[in-house]
């Protein structure tokens, strides 16, 4: 009986450390995205991309993703803010296909990006029902990134900017005007 339960507790953990050294060594199965940028930051890139960029503090947010930060981040005339780009592979060798800002004290300090694009041909759509959606999306026909702002109120809000070729996150069609 005590066999048995030992067996029941080792089994599971031998198969994860088994995983975890399997993948120690992973690395990106796809090469880095093509370099793109947007407002002076970059939206898509190499590691050597993000790193010309100022995104120097990197560290390993997990096995297969390499997360580098930079501080003091402004976009639209608007911040500073905190950003990061998140690189596929345990070395950043996928590169990268977006970029997040936030504030660290202040969730609503991305709604002056918003702000600041009023009445320069920006639309938007929310995301979910309408409204009450998840993400507040925003295009311009000119421009090949679209903004995506968390509309949640928990934790800090942030603002994603995505190649618009990217085609892994929820979308809707532009209806209103930012006016």
């Amino acid at each position: 009986m005590a066999q048995q339960r030992l067996e029941r507790r080792l089994i599971p953990r031998t198969l994860g450390l088994a995983a975890a050294l399997l993948c120690a060594g992973c690395e990106a199965d796809r090469p880095p995205p093509p370099t793109s940028s947007f407002g002076g930051l970059p939206v898509s890139g190499s590691f050597a991309d993000a790193q010309r960029a100022g995104f120097t503090n990197c560290f390993n947010a997990d096995a297969m993703r390499v997360r580098c930060r930079r501080h003091g981040v402004m976009l639209a005339g608007q911040g500073p803010f905190e950003a990061a780009v998140d690189l596929l592979g345990s070395g950043g060798g996928g590169g990268f296909d977006e970029i997040t800002l936030w504030h660290d004290r202040d969730s609503y300090a991305v709604y002056k990006i918003r702000d600041a694009l009023k009445g320069k041909g920006w639309r938007y759509c929310f995301t979910g029902t309408d409204h009450m959606g998840d993400q507040a999306l925003y295009t311009r026909p000119d421009v090949p990134v679209l903004l995506s702002m968390d509309l949640s109120y928990w934790g800090k809000r942030r603002l994603r900017l995505i190649p618009v070729w990217k085609h892994k996150e929820p979308r809707c069609t532009p209806k209103y005007d930012l006016v």
